[in-house]
């Protein structure tokens, strides 16, 4: 029997009104805390001496050596931030510098009609990183909603993005502010199956930070899932070959902008050099400046961190990595067949009705189009079928099992989270066995699946509330302590 129409109407209406409200409170409480990092930067360096002043020195550019560079806000920049301004102004001048990648420094230079050498800059540079910030915090509620389908659940984790523990280097002079918006935007655009504009805003992200790259994991996870549907299931080899062949061809386009920037300091740095001048990766069968620059500056290779002196650094990161393996084995306990096949064995009905990640919607090149208009009504309905069934009582124990109906599950243990996990599990590998471990804070601070987890750990009050309060002390303590750490130019992250 159909229900009454005005029923629905006003539900729907209902329904808008919530989304709009929570985008509005989505806006604000970015902004906020961009406000409040801000506010706890300028307060903790006024009442602190930096550990270390040498940012202030800024010789001249070696195009220009008779030129003098100082500005008055000089003191205010550290860390990464004085690399960046530094190839503003003069251009990758040393080897080292093209650690540091050039979207960054090609969104200042949008604003180079102001004197690089002026507060005004400074402040510009400050401005466009904590906007950048706000457009990601957006992107990742849209995200957020768009695979969870609940609202809440989406909203409570975009707050604990907005308040995330490395939230000092999104209001800094930071690229993480710019990776994190295109990394949220090519996850939603992608999501919604408009994986062109997907792959644009991945390949941009991979010339903010060097992981950025990795985003074109999620093209070859649909990749492999579309093309095994058409050779297996529709016994189609062309298709399966068109499909192969698109996927490569954007996943080219994903790693082309970083490997041009890899050209570029080829060109740079070894062209045109004598026998003597020519450094040792030049020579190298895959002369890739980047990874040379992390193993012979800053010691990056497999192991090379586990030292006992270093064991400070790895209770620094413990956190962000607890948080990351508590998520990744959850979500594998939960859904172990989904988990070990990489999805192949999910339900068939769950990856009829997934967003994206569905190996039967092979056919639907002009349903794609519209996935994102109908994205609002998938929720509302969604979130009827949950009233209706009402599947979980507030406790882990009535999960539902892995052959029971896709609808039954809860966002966070759907099918099409499954890439996102994967992602996170490689990064936080990769953050704790490769990098300098202390770097996990804010390299993993851009995986929606951390957010998700926590988010939806808090929705069951009656079991699980103590880590509510965990996850929240930490996030503002972290605030704190990078705030006065960071700032000061003490060893943070």
């Amino acid at each position: 029997m159909r229900g009454d129409p005005y029923s629905k109407m006003a539900e729907t209406t209902a329904e808008h009104h919530r989304h709009r409200h929570h985008h509005h409170l989505v806006l604000k409480s970015a902004i906020c805390s961009r406000l409040l990092l801000l506010a706890l930067i300028v307060f903790f360096r006024t009442l602190l001496s930096p550990y270390d002043t040498s940012a202030a020195l800024n010789p001249p550019c070696l195009s220009t050596p008779n030129a003098t560079l100082s500005s008055p806000l000089q003191n205010a920049v550290v860390w990464d931030s004085v690399y960046f301004l530094r190839i503003v102004q003069c251009g990758y001048e040393y080897e080292q510098s093209f650690a540091f990648l050039p979207l960054l420094p090609l969104s200042l230079s949008l604003v180079s009609f102001l004197p690089t050498q002026t507060p005004l800059f400074v402040i510009s540079a400050y401005l466009i990183n904590n906007l950048a910030f706000v457009l990601a915090a957006l992107y990742f509620y849209r995200l957020s909603l768009t695979l969870l389908k609940d609202p809440d659940t989406a909203l409570r984790a975009t707050l604990l993005f907005c308040f995330n523990p490395a939230s000092v280097f999104y209001s800094s002079i930071y690229s993480e502010s710019l990776y994190a918006l295109l990394c949220f935007g090519g996850m939603y655009h992608f999501v919604c199956g408009r994986n062109n504009l997907a792959v644009l805003f991945f390949a941009l992200s991979g010339c903010a930070r060097s992981n950025g790259v990795l985003n074109a994991g999620y093209l070859c996870f649909h990749t492999m899932h579309r093309s095994y549907h058409a050779l297996f299931r529709q016994k189609r080899l062309l298709l399966a070959l068109q499909i192969i062949f698109v996927g490569a061809l954007r996943t080219a386009c994903i790693f082309a902008p970083f490997l041009a920037f890899q050209a570029y300091g080829y060109y740079n740095m070894c062209v045109g050099r004598s026998h003597d001048e020519i450094r040792p990766w030049c020579k190298a069968r895959i002369p890739l400046l980047y990874s040379y620059i992390q193993s012979h500056y800053w010691g990056v290779g497999f192991l090379r961190y586990f030292r006992l002196k270093q064991l400070p650094n790895f209770l620094l990161a413990s956190p962000i990595l607890s948080l990351a393996l508590c998520s990744i084995v959850h979500y594998a306990k939960s859904r172990p067949q989904n988990f070990f096949s990489l999805g192949f064995l999910a339900p068939m009905e769950e990856k009829s009705c997934g967003v994206v990640f569905s190996s039967g919607d092979l056919s639907r090149s002009k349903e794609a189009d519209s996935v994102g208009k109908s994205s609002s009504v998938r929720v509302e309905e969604h979130l009827n079928l949950r009233r209706r069934k009402n599947v979980i009582k507030g406790d882990f124990a009535t999960v539902p099992t892995e052959s029971e109906s896709a609808e039954a599950w809860p966002g966070y243990l759907s099918a099409s989270v499954l890439p996102f996990v994967l992602h996170l599990g490689f990064m936080a590998c990769t953050a704790f066995l490769v990098m300098h471990v202390q770097v996990a804070t804010r390299f993993l601070s851009a995986s929606p699946p951390l957010y998700w987890f926590a988010a939806y750990i808090m929705a069951y009050p009656t079991k699980y509330y103590r880590w509510g309060y965990v996850i929240w002390a930490y996030s503002i303590a972290y605030i704190f302590l990078g705030s006065l750490l960071f700032s000061n130019f003490y060893p943070f992250t």
